[in-house]
């Protein structure tokens, strides 16, 4: 009797870690992924910008002509990272172009009115800049009324000090040439000093930036803090329910806005002498505008600090290549609105791509 074998049975092997795909689990293909980094658009906008102004503007490609750009970007960009910050916390500020001159008026008079050493008006002015902030964040937190009101309305309270005092302490509406006081030249090194890399004059304030970038960064991707920030931004009472102080990140989040027109203040004051009072209207616009081109959204709860880097690169390089290229810069604010748009709708079609299966 012969005995017949059955056929072997052969079993698929299990699929390794990683290897099931379905239409849940799939992995999207990496150039998805990087669509859906908020930063990402930005910088291919950058790109793109900085490309076209090349072509099209040939003093562009000088060193020294790059050089200027950077620092007009910077003087930007460092106010743009804490307003970045502020926005993905769920909160825009109004009042940070004119908080920008209250401090280097506040800083200039306390030093030439009261003959004394210009780091006491710098400290001054550190505190007053801190105190604004600290008075938008408590009347926020405290009322419940939106960030739009109550920095609308600390924006009109400083546009009309700064020029009221200045008139009533000067007797103009600029203040006085500081340039020779004790402490000046001190002063300027940190905020207003330049140095030379291979022959091209570069402003302190491009390396200010980009320490400033570096360090908001791993604040927001590396610290608790940062974890509270995208928290509060997000889901503001769910965030509270989690036992994270959203009063704390609030207030200091508007403190740290504070801090950014503290230092840039300083920088115009100690790289011009003086200060005119009615300065800074408009620019809290600018600084909006840098963060949402950089991918940071008015609803709060997304956004890096590297967007608004290259946010504010491409508003700089808007800036002087338009003067480069020849053209009338009056268009420059309506390039500048075309620009936003432009990057809106990118970020928008961006974001829809990255998370279509």
């Amino acid at each position: 009797m012969t005995q017949q074998a059955e056929p072997a049975v052969t079993t698929p092997p299990a699929p390794g870690p990683g290897k099931e795909k379905d239409g849940r689990t799939a992995e999207r293909p990496l150039a998805l992924r990087l669509l859906a980094r908020p930063e990402v658009g930005v910088f291919l906008g950058a790109v793109a910008v900085l490309i076209f102004f090349l072509i099209t503007a040939p003093p562009v490609r000088d060193g020294s002509s790059m050089a200027n750009i950077l620092y007009q970007s910077s003087t930007i960009g460092i106010m743009a990272l804490p307003v970045a910050l502020l926005m993905i916390g769920g909160e825009f500020d109004l009042s940070a172009g004119v908080a920008v001159i209250t401090s280097a008026l506040t800083a200039s008079m306390i030093s030439y009115q009261l003959t004394m050493n210009v780091w006491v008006g710098v400290i001054v002015a550190l505190a007053v800049s801190l105190g604004v902030g600290l008075f938008n964040g408590w009347m926020l937190v405290k009322t419940g009324l939106p960030s739009f009101l109550v920095t609308l309305g600390t924006f009109l309270i400083l546009q009309g000090v700064n020029l009221a005092v200045t008139k009533l302490v000067t007797g103009n509406v600029a203040t006085d040439d500081i340039s020779d006081m004790d402490g000046f030249e001190q002063a300027k090194a940190l905020f207003a000093s330049s140095f030379d890399v291979g022959g091209v004059n570069v402003k302190i304030t491009v390396v200010w930036w980009l320490v400033f970038a570096a360090i908001a960064t791993w604040v927001l991707l590396r610290t608790k803090y940062g974890n509270w920030i995208f928290a509060v931004g997000g889901n503001q009472q769910s965030a509270r329910a989690v036992g994270v102080p959203v009063t704390f990140t609030k207030i200091s989040l508007f403190m740290l806005v504070g801090f950014g027109a503290w230092f840039v203040g300083m920088h115009q004051l100690f790289s011009f002498n003086t200060v005119q009072s009615g300065e800074g209207v408009g620019q809290e616009l600018i600084y909006i505008a840098a963060a949402v081109i950089g991918g940071c959204l008015l609803t709060g709860g997304a956004g890096s600090a590297i967007g608004p880097v290259f946010g504010a690169f491409m508003f700089g390089m808007v800036q002087q290549g338009i003067v480069y290229a020849g053209w009338n810069p009056d268009w420059f604010k309506a390039f500048l609105g075309v620009m936003l748009l432009g990057a809106v709708l990118i970020n928008l079609w961006v974001s829809r791509t990255a998370t279509r299966r």
